[in-house]
């Protein structure tokens, strides 16, 4: 009889399809991520007044934060702007606050992506800067917004990875080009977060920790887009499924 795969908890978004909100989750997050994850997927709808993130977190191997176009309310990090740029999602503001905090708690992997690493960086008190993609900058962490969605994709940098980090060992190498999706990013860095990759222009674009022995990694860039089309992205997702079995993450070299 074969073992059961784990079960990663994928977290939605709040959208609004026809006049009616919706709990969304766009499929490569799932059909990417989960195949060389090697694991099976729950959606977490980002309802916490109908939920709690305890109940959901004790039914999960690990928690997957995907990006979104929503930003995170600057007042989670302590800023009050009443002209902030939106959109916004408090309903998954609130979720994954909580359920960070939950599945940490109890010792689970929690990975994320884009967004997934600006919360992750908030809960762990740091804060975001918003000018991330502003002409004249000494590089556009997002493309020009009159390109198309394919091409917004294509819009790439290299960032350097941390000798002997989490990525550099798993990637087996000191750099890769990642796609640059993201008009917010970090500013202060959370307290217990180590850095796991920036750009060069020192931009925070990977992050790692360990809380109560469970593994935390997040990208700023999306290594669910074309994910079959690169070797590093399958090794992002291969160390997700590592760690929702509990098994050891790449060793040193």
């Amino acid at each position: 009889m074969s073992t059961p795969r784990p079960v990663a908890g994928v977290i939605c978004c709040t959208r609004t399809v026809g006049i009616e909100p919706a709990q969304a989750v766009m499929n490569r997050y799932v059909a990417n991520a989960m195949k060389y994850a090697d694991a099976a997927a729950l959606l977490v709808p980002s309802m916490p007044d109908l939920m709690k993130a305890s109940e959901v977190a004790a039914r999960l191997d690990g928690l997957m934060l995907t990006g979104s176009p929503s930003n995170l309310d600057p007042a989670l990090y302590g800023e009050e702007i009443g002209d902030a740029p939106g959109p916004f999602d408090a309903a998954r503001d609130t979720m994954t606050a909580d359920l960070i905090k939950a599945m940490l708690d109890l010792g689970r992997p929690v990975f994320g992506v884009c967004r997934g690493l600006q919360e992750i960086n908030v809960a762990f008190g740091g804060t975001l800067r918003r000018d991330m993609s502003e002409e004249g900058a000494p590089l556009a962490h997002h493309a020009p917004v009159e390109v198309d969605f394919n091409a917004m994709f294509d819009h790439a940098h290299r960032v350097d990875l941390t000798p002997g980090g989490v990525l550099a060992r798993a990637f087996d190498a000191e750099a890769a080009t990642v796609n640059s999706v993201h008009y917010q990013g970090v500013d202060r860095l959370g307290e217990g977060l180590t850095v796991e990759a920036r750009a060069p222009d020192g931009v925070v674009e990977a992050v790692s920790a360990e809380v109560n022995g469970a593994p935390v990694l997040a990208v700023q860039w999306h290594p669910e887009w074309k994910t079959e089309r690169n070797p590093q992205s399958q090794a992002f997702f291969q160390v997700f499924g590592r760690a929702l079995r509990g098994e050891p993450l790449p060793p040193p070299p």
